[in-house]
């Protein structure tokens, strides 16, 4: 079906990169792009701009634009009085942290579409979400609001320009904040506390509808669990763990997780797949699985690794950013099913199976009769309502769930954005990493080594620093702290994966680009954009997490294990001097800074560096291996002495060798105990 867009003139967009600004390169509204040739054009005309700023997995971005962008009337008010700059929120994070930050301030919320009203020299001075085209669901309609806004620059110029002078200050003001201190030493704990107050008994998770996954504060319940053997923190885990992978918000034919749910029960999710929900949420389900032995944790984490290679591998070996909402103009069309649907595929009697267990009925509990899969009871029940023994249900709803996927190979699929991200691959290279060390699966080592190749050379300009963003092939923008710190994270985690040392000689180089251009020299931790970055409205902190985790607290515990693994002492006080640049933040709101409370529970837990000393094919050095990477021992980093070993970068390694056999070195603040060549006397001294 040809886009109703299309019948326009291309514009501007049409050159760029980015999936979701080519959506809209067809739109009747003259729209640029973000850069000088806009910002120049407003300034000399003393036009406002009209900034958009969205992604091509939104839902309401999609009905903005059917709506609006593509109404012919709309974009000749649009056309007349603005400068009209389209952003994708994901290539440019510096832009979409400053504004999102200004609707915030002006509106107590923010989500995308993001609508901002700027000055020519791009001070914001009005601000929303979603519109619609005219006044509906209590908000003012778009045409309104440029109508109104237009008529203000004209006639009260004055009074928008002071107003957005006052919020440009509010901004800069948050961004200079000083908030150097000891971390105390209760705040982990006091984060669980936080936790616990807002967690869910019922259906998991935290807080109410919507949820969110938070991969990382259930990461940070694991870690106090092991530290204290606190048993409340490890059941808000596998609670919330366990119930996400049960309901409507997992794909329950093709795996991997949506965005995040619109009720407190994880049911109804808004249905755009993320790359990096995916990969925050397959290390939990990781560490959930080492840690209580229960398979199904591994399953879930099997199947979102399987989707990425499946769906999100894009030619060059990097990986896709997200998958659309919508298909055929109607989000979750793809993913939802009706009885009759079941039957057709599964014959009458099956159909009824995979209705009871996935919950599917006449009614449906989404939209138009059509139901979203979960898994709304136990197999015991569903067993006793169909009338069959538990075992043989579980294997009739194996050969249902392979049948049900083919089926929907069939229908219009989601678009994927396939651009990727330097960061979001980070995220995902530490993501397989783990789940190849975990669950034994060279697939996903491989992935993870093609997807690092992949960024180390296609994403990197002759002068060792990252672009942003990259799509078929073609790579662009300076890249962010996110970047760096994400792909510096992946990169040690692969080393320790396949022990390759070049992997820890590359993150060395990010970081040191890190350190030269991004970390704040007067009050510690690192800004969000480069010295030399483009000059936008203010330069930003952000130490605590939102959907991403904290660069700044990512970093931190880069920092800590490479300072372990080459013995440099001016990373562990780089470290540290991070941690204290938050310290004041963190310690008065631990629960909104677990990034930074990972490396904080690094330090508690007395890491340790463990050296296997033998050469990676020996089955000798795997069983080793394996022994660690199955002991829920998470501070910790592992170096492997073999004939491929650079001891002049990793001194941890010298002085280890024995060409007799193969042994293990479990060390402390670089003081070992004498090596074991016994499996189980490693077991004992790791669970210690």
């Amino acid at each position: 079906m040809t886009h109703p867009s299309l019948k326009h003139p291309a514009n501007r967009l049409a050159r760029e990169t980015s999936p979701y600004l080519l959506q809209h390169a067809h739109n009747p509204v003259d729209w640029y792009p973000w850069g000088p040739e806009a910002l120049e054009r407003a300034r000399v005309e003393n036009k406002p701009i009209f900034l958009s700023v969205g992604y091509s997995a939104c839902h309401w971005c999609h009905v903005m634009e059917r709506e609006s962008f593509e109404d012919a009337s709309i974009a000749a008010l649009m056309n007349a009085s603005y400068v009209n700059v389209k952003v994708d929120r994901e290539e440019r994070p510096d832009v979409d942290e400053i504004y999102m930050k200004a609707v915030q301030a002006m509106s107590g919320s923010g989500g995308w579409p993001m609508s901002v009203f700027l000055t020519p020299d791009l001070q914001p001075f009005y601000g929303g979400t979603y519109f619609p085209p005219r006044g509906m669901y209590g908000r003012p309609g778009f045409a309104e609001v440029l109508s109104a806004l237009a008529k203000a620059w004209k006639d009260d110029n004055k009074r928008l320009v002071e107003r957005a002078a006052v919020l440009t200050k509010h901004i800069g003001d948050e961004a200079r904040f000083q908030g150097e201190a000891e971390i105390d030493p209760s705040v982990l704990d006091a984060s669980i506390s936080g936790l616990e107050q807002n967690f869910d008994p019922i259906w998991g998770g935290f807080g109410d509808a919507p949820k969110f996954p938070h991969a990382l504060d259930i990461s940070i319940c694991l870690r106090n669990w092991k530290r204290t053997g606190t048993e409340r923190a490890l059941a808000i885990a596998t609670t919330s763990l366990l119930r996400m992978s049960e309901g409507g918000v997992y794909d329950q034919l093709g795996g991997g997780f949506h965005r995040y749910s619109v009720d407190e029960k994880w049911l109804i999710p808004h249905f755009e797949k993320m790359l990096y929900d995916n990969a925050l949420l397959v290390p939990a389900y990781l560490d959930a699985f080492v840690a209580t032995g229960e398979p199904h944790f591994a399953r879930i984490a099997r199947e979102c690794c399987d989707w990425v290679l499946r769906e999100m591998t894009t030619k060059e070996g990097g990986f896709a950013s997200s998958q659309d909402a919508d298909s055929e103009g109607h989000e979750g069309k793809f993913f939802a099913w009706t009885p009759r649907e079941l039957e057709s595929v599964l014959g009458a009697k099956l159909g009824a199976m995979a209705a009871a267990w996935f919950g599917v009925t006449v009614e449906g509990n989404f939209e138009h009769g059509t139901s979203a899969l979960w898994r709304h009871d136990k197999p015991e029940n569903v067993a006793r309502t169909v009338g069959i023994a538990v075992p043989e249900l579980e294997r009739a709803m194996a050969d249902a769930r392979a049948k049900l996927f083919e089926a929907r190979k069939l229908r219009v699929a989601p678009g994927t954005d396939d651009k990727v991200l330097a960061s979001w691959n980070g995220l995902m290279i530490r993501a397989l990493a783990k789940a190849a060390q975990v669950l034994d699966e060279p697939r996903y080592s491989d992935a993870a080594q093609r997807a690092a190749n992949y960024v180390l050379t296609g994403m990197r300009q002759k002068n060792g620093r990252l672009f942003a963003t990259a799509r078929h092939g073609r790579a662009h923008l300076e890249a962010y702290l996110d970047d760096y710190a994400f792909l510096i994270e992946g990169l040690i985690d692969l080393y320790e994966t396949d022990f390759d040392p070049r992997w820890i000689r590359e993150a060395l180089a990010l970081e040191s680009v890190l350190h030269d251009h991004f970390e704040d020299r007067d009050n510690g931790g690192f800004f969000t954009t480069a010295d030399d970055h483009e000059k936008l409205l203010v330069r930003l902190k952000a130490p605590h997490d939102g959907a991403l985790p904290s660069g700044i607290g990512v970093h931190a515990g880069n920092l800590l294990r490479l300072a372990q693994l080459t013995g440099r002492r001016e990373l562990a006080e780089r470290a540290e001097r991070t941690l204290r640049s938050v310290g004041a933040l963190a310690n008065r709101y631990p629960t909104a800074f677990s990034a930074l409370l990972h490396a904080i529970d690094h330090l508690a837990g007395g890491p340790r560096e463990i050296v296997v000393a033998g050469e990676l094919a020996s089955s000798k050095t795997r069983e080793f291996l394996r022994t660690i990477r199955t002991t829920f021992a998470p501070q910790r980093v592992v170096a492997l002495l073999d004939s491929r070993a650079d001891i002049n970068l990793m001194p941890l390694l010298a002085g280890k060798g024995d060409a007799r056999k193969e042994q293990v070195f479990v060390c402390r603040n670089y003081s070992c105990q004498a090596p074991t060549d016994d499996v189980t006397a490693l077991a004992a001294e790791l669970r210690a």
